[in-house]
């Protein structure tokens, strides 16, 4: 645990989140657990992951002003807080499921309403959202070979996907006054709508 303590201190993937299911439910990966190439590869090998991540760098860039760096600057730290909650087993799978699946479907929502939100409401979301994301990468960190570097590549794989969702954003925010960027948002719902049929299937 203190190694993760120390560790803590793009429109086609979109698409393919809705086209792709079997890709979209991977949790974990394939053979043995690495280091931080194996951290940096989980957010991107599950599109639940994805799809959430990219909308908070989405939503920050159609807020603009601060939230445009607040957002995912909170997401990967408080992701941590749920990394330890994951090492320790406090929260059941069944929950965490539900978690990912609602954060897809408020945060897409939220784009696709262009909900401006208070900035301590946006923040407390992506906050509390971030921690069930985080949940996962806590448990996989206990079998990596080098839970260090697994922690820093999640971290830092979380934080490329951002940046990817703030482009798009300002790439999309004006095209259309923005209503691209709003189906997107309508998109990463779909997404969260059909990962919440498989929480109860």
């Amino acid at each position: 645990m203190a190694q993760l303590l120390r560790a803590c201190q793009s429109i086609p993937l979109a698409m393919m989140a809705v086209l792709l299911p079997g890709l979209a439910e991977a949790h974990a990966l394939g053979g043995p657990m690495g280091g931080f190439g194996s951290g940096f590869e989980h957010p991107l090998a599950g599109f639940d992951h994805l799809l959430a991540m990219l909308a908070v760098g989405l939503w920050g860039a159609q807020m603009g002003g601060r939230s445009v760096w607040i957002l995912p600057a909170t997401f990967p730290l408080i992701m941590c807080v749920g990394g330890i909650a994951g090492m320790f087993g406090l929260i059941p799978d069944p929950t965490i499921r539900l978690a990912i699946a609602l954060s897809q479907i408020v945060l897409g929502g939220v784009i696709a309403l262009r909900w401006r939100a208070p900035e301590w409401i946006a923040v407390a979301l992506v906050a509390i959202f971030a921690v069930f994301h985080g949940y996962p990468h806590g448990q996989m960190t206990l079998r990596a070979s080098d839970p260090a570097a697994f922690t820093v590549g999640f971290v830092v794989s979380t934080g490329v996907i951002h940046i990817a969702g703030i482009g798009i954003g300002y790439a999309l925010g004006r095209v259309m006054d923005g209503k691209l960027v709003q189906g997107l948002g309508a998109a990463i719902v779909a997404s969260g709508l059909y990962f919440l049929t498989l929480v109860f299937i």
